[in-house]
C-alpha cells in the first residue's frame, strides 16, 4: 500500500530559527528533530494516496500471517489541510516527491473545494486556513460560512472556534475578515474559565453535564494559538495575555518527564486525567503553539518545548520505543491498559463531584503503558508545521 518517496528527502533543519532556539537550551535537539522530520516526510507519503490525492484517516500497524505491514484506513479533509499546510514548509520539489506531482497548494485548494460542502466547523476552518496560508487564496464562501456559525449561537466545538479565528487571521492579508476575528476571539474571551483552562465545547452547557468542566488537551493548545497569532494582527493585549495565561497553565502541570497531559479541569486548572500522553502533542503541538506564543510575543517555553521532545525517548511508562524508523512512522500515544476509555469516565465523573477528586489507586488499577500503532497524518503535518520555517523565510 506505501506510498513510496522516489528518494529520501534530507532538510537541513540547524538551519531553522525554532530549532536552533531550542537549540540553546538542549544542544540534542537538531539531531532529535532531523531525525522526526525525515520520518514525518515518509509518514506523510505513506498516507497519501496518489489517485485521489487524499490523505487517511489514520495509517495502523498490523500483524498477519505475512509479519508486520502498516496499512490506511479511511480518509479525513481536516487531515488533508493539516497536512497541506506541514507539507508547506518543504520546498516545492520535495513537495512533490511526496504528493506524486503536486503541491501542498494543489492539496489546499482541492480540500477548500471539497469544504463548501461540509457541515462540519472544523474542517471549514481548516480548509479556508490552509488556502489562505498555503496558496494564497481567500476562500470567500468558507469564511462567510465561518461567520455565520461563530455569530449562530449555535454550539461549536473549541477547536473549531479556535481554528476559525486562526483562519480569519491568515486570511486577513487576501480580504476583510475582521468581523470573523472579532467574533471568534470575542467566543473563546467568553468561555475561558478562571484558571486559563477552555472546555471541550463552547458553551459547555452544551455537553452532558458530567463533562461539561472537561477540557482536552487539544482545546486548550488551538485557542491559545489562535489568539496569540490574533493579537500580533490586531495589538489586542487582551488576547496575549488570554494566550500567556493558557500557556503558563499547561507549563506549570506539565509531566515529571515532559509529559503534557490530556484532561483538565475548566473550574480550576487542575488536570482531570493524565493518560493517555499523546506523541502528537510531545513533538508538534505544544512546540508549534509555544513557539508561535513567543515568536508574537509572548513567553519563552522552550524549556517545556525541550523537556516534552525528549519524553519521545525517555517515555518511563513503557520499554517499547514509539519512533518507527522501520515504517517511518511515529506510534499514536501510550495510554493505560484499562476497558475503552473508562480511566476519563471515572475521572470525568469523580471531578464532576468535586474538583481534584480522584480515585485511590487509580494507576495501581489501570496502569499506563499501552502503545497505540496507529498514526494520523495530521500528526506528520503538525510535526513539520511546529518546526520549519516558511519556505519564503528562509535561504534553501
Amino acid at each position: 500500500m506505501e506510498h513510496a518517496l522516489a528518494e529520501p528527502i534530507t532538510v537541513a533543519v540547524q538551519d531553522h530559527p525554532r530549532v536552533s532556539a531550542a537549540a540553546e537550551l538542549d544542544p540534542s535537539v537538531p539531531s532529535r528533530v532531523t531525525q522526526l522530520v525525515a520520518l514525518a516526510v515518509r509518514g506523510l507519503a505513506t498516507a497519501y494516496d496518489p489517485v485521489t490525492a487524499t490523505f487517511a484517516q489514520t495509517v495502523r500497524g498490523v500483524t498477519s500471517a505475512d509479519g508486520v505491514t502498516v496499512v490506511r484506513e479511511g480518509t479525513s479533509l481536516r487531515y488533508a489541510a493539516m497536512a497541506a499546510l506541514g507539507l508547506s514548509r518543504l520546498t516545492a520539489a520535495q513537495q512533490r516527491s511526496v504528493l506524486d506531482g503536486r503541491t501542498a497548494a494543489d492539496i489546499a485548494l482541492q480540500v477548500a473545494g471539497q469544504a463548501i460542502t461540509s457541515d462540519d466547523p472544523g474542517e471549514i476552518a481548516l480548509a479556508a486556513w490552509a488556502a489562505a496560508e498555503v496558496a494564497d487564496t481567500h476562500a470567500d464562501a468558507l469564511l462567510r460560512r465561518l461567520a455565520a456559525l461563530i455569530t449562530s449561537g449555535a454550539p461549536i466545538a473549541t477547536v473549531a472556534g479556535a481554528w476559525a479565528l486562526t483562519a480569519a487571521v491568515k486570511a486577513a492579508p487576501h480580504g476583510d475578515t475582521e468581523p470573523t476575528i472579532d467574533a471568534a476571539s470575542a467566543l473563546l474571551r467568553r468561555h475561558l474559565g478562571p484558571r486559563a483552562v477552555y472546555p471541550h465545547a463552547l458553551p459547555p452547557s452544551s455537553q452532558q453535564r458530567w463533562r461539561a468542566h472537561v477540557g482536552s488537551f487539544a482545546d486548550q493548545v488551538y485557542p491559545l494559538q489562535a489568539l496569540a497569532l490574533g493579537a500580533r494582527l490586531t495589538g489586542e493585549t487582551w488576547m496575549l495575555q488570554a494566550a500567556d495565561r493558557t500557556a503558563q497553565r499547561l507549563c506549570d502541570l506539565q509531566g515529571p518527564t515532559g509529559q503534557w497531559w490530556w484532561h483538565y479541569d475548566v473550574r480550576d486548572g487542575s488536570v482531570v486525567e493524565d493518560y493517555p500522553v499523546y506523541s502528537v502533542h510531545q513533538h508538534a503541538m505544544a512546540p508549534m503553539v509555544l513557539h508561535d506564543l513567543r515568536e508574537c510575543g509572548g513567553a519563552d517555553h522552550r524549556a517545556s518545548i525541550t523537556s516534552g521532545l525528549s519524553w519521545l525517548r525517555t517515555h518511563p511508562e513503557t520499554v517499547e520505543e514509539l519512533i518507527s524508523d522501520r515504517f517511518g512512522l511515529i506510534w499514536r500515544k501510550v495510554g493505560r491498559r484499562e476497558p475503552p476509555k473508562a480511566a476519563r469516565a471515572l475521572g470525568a465523573v469523580t471531578t464532576g463531584v468535586r474538583p481534584g477528586l480522584h480515585l485511590p489507586g487509580i494507576d495501581r488499577l489501570f496502569p499506563a503503558g499501552v502503545v497505540d500503532h496507529e498514526c494520523r497524518p495530521y500528526e506528520l503535518g503538525w510535526l513539520l508545521y511546529a518546526w520549519l520555517s516558511p519556505v519564503g523565510e528562509r535561504d534553501d
